[in-house]
């Protein structure tokens, strides 16, 4: 499984903004996409910062997201956004709730 992290930086007093049109406009695109498996968002407490962790079945399904879809998440959210999101990519290592245990080299990744 794997992983990208996007920070972004919202503008003033725009948090419950940010939460609708992840629902609304985000979040369907998401789920069209082949091997998108979650979306985990989280706001800071002051509301000026959200970081939304999407989770994919294969680092290519998440790399043909990125270059195919995500230009239109970040339209979508350009109402919201300040500045340019920072993403990261990352190969899940354990998610308990996906059943991912950590590799051992007896004992393969569960999938």
């Amino acid at each position: 499984m794997y992983a990208r992290n996007v920070t972004l930086h919202l503008k003033a007093n725009q948090a419950a903004e940010f939460t609708r049109t992840l629902e609304k406009d985000v979040l369907p695109m998401l789920r069209k996409q082949t091997g998108f498996k979650d979306e985990i968002a989280f706001l800071a407490p002051d509301g000026n910062e959200a970081v939304a962790i999407s989770l994919w079945e294969k680092k290519e399904n998440a790399e043909a997201y990125g270059r195919d879809t995500y230009p239109a998440v970040l339209q979508s959210l350009e109402r919201v956004v300040e500045g340019t999101p920072e993403v990261d990519s990352y190969e899940v290592s354990n998610s308990t709730f996906h059943k991912i245990a950590s590799q051992n080299p007896s004992q393969p990744i569960a999938r």
